[in-house]
Formats: structure tokens, C-alpha cells, sequence
């Protein structure tokens, strides 16, 4: 299951293998990730499973029965230069649950391995992030391993009905039923039914099942489907959208009801004046029909009748959030957003049907969800294409679908690494006439500096920016994992004070280009060990989903290499954060974006005030700098009369404590007031992050 367990496939981390009996000869070593050449080799008649996007497949998973009962599994994929190459065996108990499985291979975050059995009523587990044991009894959710695996608890739940399924370490999962699609393939006509499944992520996860309520496929930004039946992808996400806008326009409805819009008055407290960049004491803030209508000194203003007064003793005023690199998820993960404050976002990186649609349900108010600043992905078709892309064989073919972009209303153009270098510039260009902002990945072969002298108006990226001072040999092969690796492994020996980094940091401030660091994944994929929470992730673990803090909050970093340690490639990212903080002394403009679940933003703020930016120079690159590279700060970005009235009240101080921003006490989106705690709520989580 990709979107049930989409931490856990994509994330799936370090961790010794058990001996386990085993149908392959036993690798040399087991202190490294199982080679693909010891890894089982699927037969011909195994049932065969597609890795797909709208840019084409990207792998495979096969499921087949061995000699002696249990069932092998298989995964080969090729996601951007990013291999997952692993095997999983399962050994069943008769009533169907998992009695052992192990996994080998490796991911794009390292060694797949993981083992769990049951022995003598106990079952037992370890990964890398973890080890524990508990009574036998329920379904082992794993950390990892080949997402159609986890197709028996799909079928334990549908047959489980309103009592559920007990999880291991933890939990217990529902399934709910949805409507039926009727789909052609390989076979002729297939009635597949919608199901959603509770209990492993915050939100209901939805999942296809066949007529006989088995597990059939996932759908979603990255979809897993028998062969065959790709044809019927659109169809499928269409229905699934559809059922689950359903769900949350209940949820939208009741936060954006008329009553949330009265007016409403923010006494005594500590408001951040984002044009200029201060905090103030002591102010009471008016916000009426929508907009902010007067701003003064604490106890000045007089509420009108039927407004709303909220004590902010002891809290901060700031404007809403902006994060400016979070692309549009489903319905659920936008609530999200919003109940961490991000009433406005730049999506980098969302195909039409779905950027339209959202688009025009928020303004129907049948989303909850912050305004949004819209891209497409443009890339060129090949095998190493961004999974999303608008993929195109031509410079003429590239610049209609610039115009696709303009007419369906969208922001802006975001090119890939995949693409000629030769057609950025007309492409560019065409844009820039259309009135479109030009970003991206810099495409293999060419350098930042060469992008943006054809045309970017904002790289994309930290490590693309790092790529000007790359040997060729990474920046030819910029469209692979070496996007990755090469900064990992040189930037430490770079000096940023040779002409080199000094003069392409000068002529991004002279050419006024944006930067997008979303240096909070650098921090994830470099620093880390595994076993200990993410830095970005810590405030919310126990409060968001047990899968997503063994899968993800706690996981390994990017896989060492060519005798490379961890604190090689700490020093490149202490040598990144010392980048950010010279492109900010410099004059360049950079907005604080994540490229995650938006719940990083905070932390990527926190490594800006590493850098060397002020608590309030940070919290404007999330604020009032994005609305102006946008250009939508004469209305909203900053808390003044007149402008729209997009707040967030947090517990705290930010000005000494940036991390009072993950406390959300109240949203106000578009004159909508409404309660931190209960979007929370809504959005699956249990409490306040810490």
C-alpha cells in the first residue's frame, strides 16, 4: 500500500538482520544492505504489480507462493536516480496474521532490513528506528518493507468489520466502505470498490479492493496496480478525490460557517509588525468583515457588538504562515496546514485537474485550505522525468504547455533536471510575457548560474544552488541521485570565500534571484543517524501517528557511500547552513519552504536563525517575503489596516523562542476565526506539539 504506508516504503531505514531461514544463499556479509544479485528473483507466473505516476512507471512488485508456503515479495524501482531494490519473505499463522517476515535490499534511505516473528505467544521486532516486544495478538504494522505486502491486513480489515483490527506495536485500525468503479483490463469489466482505512495515518487512508473486498491497489500521487490496469488510474483518483473532498467539505463547513467570519478583537498582545520586522508590545488588533480594520495600543480599541475578544496575555500576534515550497496533498493534508498556521503556500509542483479543482472548491469554501500559489512541473520524457511532470520531447511542445499553465490560471512554470537546457530560454521567456515566475531544478549538465542567466527567476533547492561549485561529472549527471551525493561528498572542501561562490552569490543579489532552501531536508538527509527523532519532527511525536514516528520521524539519514562517514557529511551541511546565512548577509531573497508535510517549517525557520538571520528576518522569509515574491503583499502578508485578515495566535514569544509558532492557539484565514485545538482536532492530531 504506497499511500498507507508511503513513509514506511519511501523511508524504510537501517536495521541488522536476524538469521532467518531464507531460499537465496545467505550474502557474504550482513553488516550492509543485501545486494540485489542475493535478492529473490520473481517467476514468471508471479502476480505483478506497477509502480506508476503520470510520468510513466518507475518499478515493479511481485507477489508469488514459495515451496514450502510462505509468500515472497519483490520490489525494483528507479525513482530519479533513487534505487529501491528489496525482497521480503512472510510466513502466515492459520487465522491469517503475520506469525514472521524479513526484509532485505535497500531503499533510497539505506539497508530495507527488518524482522518481526512471533515465539511463544510473543512477538518481537527490530529496525533500524527500533526494537521492542509485546503479548502476540494483533497485526504487525512494519517500519518498511514491499508496500503489496501489507495486501493481508488490507483483507483482515475488510473482513473485520466495526470491531477492527488490534496493530502491533500498537493501535487498532477500522475499515469504512465507499462507492464502486467498474474499470477495464487485461481480463475485461472489474468492479473495484473504495475503502478507507483508520488507525495507522491521522487521516482515513483510502485503498481499491476488489469484488471479493481484497486488497486490489493504491492510488495516489505515486499509485501500485496489478498490471494492466494503468489505464484506469485517472479513473480511480477521480472517484477517491471525489469521496474524500466529501468527507472534509463536512469538515470545511463547519470552520468556514458565516459565524466564524463576526468580528474580532486580539487584546494585550505581542503583534509582529512583518514590514518592519519588530515585535511590539502590548497591541490589540481589529479584525472586521474580512480585513484588518484597526490596530492600536493594548485596551484602545473597543470591540463591536457581536464580536469576539480574545486575552493574548502572554501570546504573539503574527501573520499567517507561509510556506513556500509544501505541494498540494490530498484534502486531509491541507487541513493540516492549516492547523499549523499556513494560511497562504507556493506548490511547486501540481498537476491540473488537481490545481484547478482545489483552486475552485476554496473558493467555495468547500476546502479548508490556505491560498494557494500554484506551479506546474515541466520535465522532459525520459526514464529519470519527475513522477507529476507535464513531460514534453520538444521546445515547441515545452512552451504550449507554458501556455497551458497561463491559461489555466496557474502561477508559475517550474522546470526540472531532466530537461534540455537548450529550451529553457524560449521557454523562460514565453513565460516571462505571459507574466508566469520561472523556478526549478537546474537541469543536468547545465549550472545554477547558466539557469538563471536564461531566465529562472528562483532556484529551487539548496543543493542546486551548491551545484555551481560541483566537478562536471555531478552536474552532468544532476538528474540522478549524484543531486544528492556530490554535495554531500565535496561541498565541505568548497570555499565560499574564492571568487567562484563569492561572485555567483554577488550576481544572484544583482540579478535579485529568489532562493528556496528547504534546508530542513538537508538537515534530515545528512545529520542523522536514525533511532532519535528529527530535530523538525521531535515537537510532534505522540500526537500524529505511531507508523509516521518509526517510519519517518525517526529515521536514518541519506545512505553512506564510498567509505564517506556521517560526519563528512555533517560538515557539508554545516558548510549549507553557512550558505544560507551568506546569501541573506548578501541581499538575496529567500522564502522558508519545506517540500515536506508543512510541520517542518518551523525547523527550517529555527536553522535560518542558525545561519544567522534574526528571529524576526526568519519569520519574515515565512511571512511577508513570499507574499512579495508572489506579489500579493499590498493585500496580505502583514498584519496592517486595510490588509486581509490572515493571523495566527501562538502560546509564546517567537522573538526568543521561534519555536512558539508549532503552538497554534487560533487561525484567522480570509476572516475566519477559528480554534487551533480543534483543527487539530479535525486533522487527526491528539494535542499541542511540544
Amino acid at each position: 500500500m504506497m499511500r498507507m504506508f508511503l513513509v514506511a516504503a519511501l523511508l524504510a531505514t537501517t536495521a541488522p538482520a536476524f538469521a532467518h531461514r531464507h531460499p537465496d544463499p545467505a550474502p557474504p556479509t550482513q553488516s550492509k544492505p543485501v545486494p540485489k544479485e542475493y535478492l529473490l528473483k520473481p517467476p514468471a507466473d508471479a502476480a505483478e504489480y506497477v509502480v506508476v505516476s503520470e510520468a510513466g512507471q518507475h518499478g515493479s512488485q511481485w507477489r508469488w507462493q514459495l515451496p514450502d508456503g510462505r509468500v515472497a515479495y519483490r520490489w525494483s524501482q528507479e525513482l530519479r536516480g533513487w534505487i529501491t531494490e528489496m525482497d521480503q519473505v512472510t510466513t502466515f499463522a492459520k487465522d491469517g496474521s503475520i506469525a514472521a517476515l524479513t526484509v532485505r535490499g535497500v531503499t533510497m534511505s539505506g539497508d530495507a532490513a527488518e524482522e518481526y516473528r512471533v515465539t511463544g505467544g510473543r512477538a518481537t521486532w527490530k529496525t533500524a528506528t527500533d526494537a521492542g516486544e509485546a503479548p502476540a495478538g494483533g497485526w504487525y504494522i512494519p517500519a518498511g518493507g514491499v508496500g503489496i505486502a501489507s495486501a493481508p491486513i488490507i483483507d483482515a480489515l475488510a473482513a473485520a468489520g466495526d470491531a477492527g483490527v488490534a496493530f502491533l506495536p500498537g493501535g487498532r485500525g477500522r475499515m469504512t466502505f465507499g462507492g464502486s468503479q467498474v474499470i477495464q483490463g487485461p481480463g475485461g469489466p472489474k468492479t473495484v470498490q473504495l475503502a478507507f482505512v483508520s488507525g495507522i495515518l491521522p487521516s482515513p487512508v483510502p485503498v481499491w479492493l476488489d469484488d471479493k473486498k481484497r486488497y486490489f491497489a493504491d492510488i495516489g500521487f505515486i499509485s501500485v496496480i496489478p498490471k494492466g490496469y494503468e489505464g484506469a488510474l485517472k479513473q480511480l483518483r477521480d472517484a477517491q478525490d471525489a469521496a474524500t473532498a466529501q468527507a472534509v467539505t463536512t469538515i470545511a463547513k463547519r470552520f468556514l460557517d458565516p459565524a466564524a467570519k463576526a468580528p474580532v478583537l486580539f487584546d494585550n498582545v505581542r503583534l509582529f509588525d512583518a514590514d518592519k520586522g519588530v515585535f511590539l508590545p502590548d497591541r490589540a488588533v481589529l479584525a472586521q468583515d474580512g480585513r484588518i480594520a484597526a490596530i492600536g495600543a493594548a485596551g484602545s480599541l473597543t470591540a463591536p457588538a457581536g464580536a469576539r475578544t480574545i486575552d493574548g496575555r502572554g501570546k504573539t500576534l503574527v501573520p499567517g504562515i507561509w510556506d513556500s515550497h509544501l505541494h498540494i496533498g490530498d484534502d486531509w493534508s491541507v487541513l493540516s496546514n492549516m492547523a499549523n498556521g499556513i494560511t497562504s503556500f507556493r506548490s511547486p509542483g501540481t498537476n491540473f485537474d488537481r490545481a484547478v479543482e482545489a483552486t475552485r472548491r476554496r473558493g467555495e469554501a468547500t476546502l479548508l485550505m490556505g491560498e494557494p500559489f500554484i506551479s506546474v512541473i515541466i520535465d522532459k520524457k525520459d526514464p529519470l522525468a519527475a513522477q507529476g511532470a507535464e513531460v514534453v520531447s520538444s521546445v515547441e511542445e515545452t512552451i504550449a504547455t507554458v501556455r497551458r499553465i497561463k491559461q489555466a490560471g496557474l502561477w508559475g512554470v517550474k522546470f526540472y533536471t531532466s530537461m534540455n537546457p537548450a529550451w529553457i530560454a524560449p521557454a523562460a521567456a514565453e513565460a516571462h510575457r505571459l507574466g508566469l515566475h520561472v523556478h526549478g531544478h537546474v537541469p543536468a549538465t547545465m549550472k545554477p548560474s547558466e539557469a538563471v542567466a536564461a531566465g529562472y527567476d528562483e532556484l529551487t533547492h539548496l543543493n542546486f544552488v551548491v551545484m555551481e561549485s560541483m566537478p562536471k561529472e555531478v552536474i552532468d549527471k544532476a538528474n540522478t541521485r549524484q543531486r544528492m551525493e556530490g554535495p554531500a561528498r565535496y561541498f565541505k572542501d568548497v570555499d565560499l570565500n574564492a571568487p567562484l561562490m563569492t561572485g555567483f552569490v554577488a550576481d544572484l543579489a544583482r540579478r535579485k534571484t529568489v532562493v528556496d532552501p528547504t534546508i530542513v531536508i538537508f538537515e534530515g538527509m545528512l545529520t542523522q543517524d536514525g533511532g532519535a527523532p528529527h530535530p523538525a519532527y521531535a515537537p510532534y511525536m505522540g500526537i500524529i501517528s505511531p507508523v509516521m514516528e518509526r517510519s519517518a520521524f525517526t529515521s536514518g539519514g541519506y545512505p553512506l557511500f564510498d567509505g564517506l562517514t556521517r560526519d563528512d557529511y555533517r560538515k557539508s551541511y554545516a558548510k549549507m547552513v553557512e550558505l544560507v546565512g551568506r546569501l541573506h548577509k548578501a541581499g538575496v531573497t529567500v522564502v522558508a519552504g519545506t517540500d515536506g508535510w508543512g510541520i517542518e517549517l518551523v525547523r527550517e525557520l529555527e536553522i535560518y536563525q542558525q545561519a544567522g538571520f534574526s528571529a524576526a528576518e526568519a519569520l519574515q522569509s515565512a511571512t511577508i517575503v513570499p507574499a512579495r515574491v508572489v506579489g500579493a503583499d499590498k493585500r496580505t502578508g502583514s498584519i496592517a489596516v486595510g490588509k486581509e485578515a490572515d493571523m495566527v495566535l501562538v502560546d509564546g514569544d517567537p522573538s526568543t523562542e521561534l519555536g512558539a509558532l508549532r503552538r497554534v492557539v487560533t487561525v484567522v484565514s480570509d476572516g475566519y476565526v477559528m480554534d487551533g485545538a480543534e483543527l487539530r482536532k479535525a486533522a487527526g492530531y491528539s494535542g499541542m506539539p511540544k
